[in-house]
């Protein structure tokens, strides 16, 4: 099992950056994948950004040259630094884990809400 636990969400003008943060119960080496997915009022989930246990990033196009995933080993953290947010930003962000080779993301977080003021 993989508890995730998000922090770092609130309320940002447009332009402005915020950082996420995910706490995972066991060590990221042991987890095939983790990463960012977002989900709007009337929109379907979208991946965000993740990171395999050997370190390798995947971007959507929304993240690329804004966005950047990263992880703090020692405290089995990941991160999601997000700059330059725009209104169309505004979503709750999950943190989810693919626990083994799954092809889906089998654990999820409780979702932080992150809002972008115009």
């Amino acid at each position: 099992q993989v508890q995730l636990v998000e922090s770092g969400g609130g309320l940002v003008q447009s332009g402005g950056s915020l950082r996420l943060s995910c706490a995972a119960s066991r060590s990221l080496y042991t987890i095939y994948a983790i990463g960012w997915y977002r989900q709007a009022p009337g929109k379907q989930r979208e991946m965000v950004a993740t990171l395999l246990s050997s370190g390798t990033p995947t971007y959507s196009n929304l993240a690329k040259g804004r966005f950047t995933i990263s992880r703090d080993t020692d405290k089995d953290t990941v991160h999601l630094q997000m700059n330059s947010l725009t209104p169309e930003d505004t979503a709750v962000y999950y943190c989810a884990a693919e626990s083994k080779r799954l092809g889906w993301f089998n654990y999820w977080g409780q979702g932080t809400q992150v809002t972008v003021s115009s």
